[in-house]
């Protein structure tokens, strides 16, 4: 398997599991979203907000888009439904930008102005789209963690169960 392969698959993954995500989330009241259950970024909504937010930096560098994003808890979307709709239109947008890769684009460097520390950086490709899904999967993990203490299972998260062999 190459790198392109890999990413590809990671894409796939992390598409698919935000939807099982999603579609628990669905179910849960406003209120339930919104608790403030002592999570790094305090609630469900604020986490999944936080994960949208750092894929949405991080595909605007990707592909040389303008950036609208002053920090890494601007609140995108207040209500669920426009969040879950952002959700899925930024795995279409990270499953192109992952399709449309050639594998000289991997190690190609990209800068750009690191909003924490406000200063400038780079950093290959590949090493940006491996930092993307971990950082994805990281907090998703903490969202199924707070999903779990209010009763809910989002059922297998497994790479491995989830994606096609190759």
């Amino acid at each position: 398997m190459d790198s392109l392969d890999m990413f590809r698959k990671l894409a796939e993954y992390n598409r698919k599991f935000n939807e099982s995500v999603y579609e628990v989330c669905g179910q849960l009241s406003e209120e339930e979203r919104r608790r403030d259950m002592k999570a790094f970024f305090r609630s469900i909504h604020s986490t999944l907000n936080h994960i949208l937010v750092a894929d949405t930096i991080w595909l605007s560098r990707l592909n040389g888009r303008p950036l609208a994003i002053t920090s890494l808890d601007q609140e995108l979307h207040a209500d669920f439904a426009s969040l879950a709709h952002a959700r899925k239109q930024t795995d279409e947008d990270l499953e192109r930008t992952v399709a449309n890769l050639r594998p000289e684009d991997i190690d190609g460097s990209i800068t750009y102005r690191s909003i924490l520390v406000n200063k400038e950086s780079s950093s290959r490709r590949g090493r940006i789209l491996m930092h993307v899904f971990n950082h994805q999967t990281h907090h998703r993990g903490q969202v199924t963690t707070l999903l779990s203490q209010l009763g809910h299972d989002v059922g297998v998260t497994d790479f491995i169960a989830l994606v096609e062999p190759w």
